[in-house]
């Protein structure tokens, strides 16, 4: 682990750190869309697998622009979440409780990375990379729109879930 010196030392650690957890989420997702039960919620997981490998590609290039590597540091929490949406994925039970449960899962990942391009977004702006901030920008958007498709899903399976609640 590297030194914690500067601002910009921090922004390349938390570049690194977000690509790291973009690489394990690459991995992830078809899992999750595997395992989804309603149609929507599992083109929900494909469309977003394909954006997320445009994340890393995004990432990819902010490195560059750094002129740093983006590989060398482990998201811890992207670990723990993915290994959370795992045991999501082998639960037993009703489908729509499962779906409910991937969303959830899914939902823990999407506010950790909104929250984390959102401060590499501040980092940068701080330190004058602003060609940087408009590329994260960009991703942070995409990730607050599958939140908000997530939500959407959610809201629509919660009243069929409702019914297996007992009287």
């Amino acid at each position: 682990m590297s030194k914690l010196t500067t601002l910009s030392v921090l922004l390349e650690q938390e570049v690194k750190d977000l690509y790291n957890a973009e690489t394990q989420l690459v991995k992830a997702l078809p899992k999750m869309a595997k395992a989804a039960n309603d149609k929507a919620l599992k083109e929900a997981f494909e469309t977003h697998l394909e954006e997320t490998k445009g994340h890393v590609e995004r990432l990819k290039k902010v490195a560059d622009l750094l002129g740093i590597k983006p590989i060398g540091k482990i998201c811890k929490a992207m670990q723990g979440l993915v290994e959370e949406g795992g045991e999501t994925i082998e639960e037993k039970g009703e489908g729509v409780l499962r779906d409910i449960a991937l969303i959830v899962a899914a939902q823990k990942v999407e506010h950790y990375e909104i929250s984390g391009y959102g401060s590499l977004k501040t980092l940068a702006g701080v330190l004058g990379h602003d060609d940087l901030v408009e590329l994260l920008q960009t991703t942070e958007d995409e990730e607050g729109e599958a939140d908000k498709k997530l939500t959407s899903i959610a809201e629509r399976l919660l009243p069929q879930a409702l019914e297996l609640e007992p009287a």
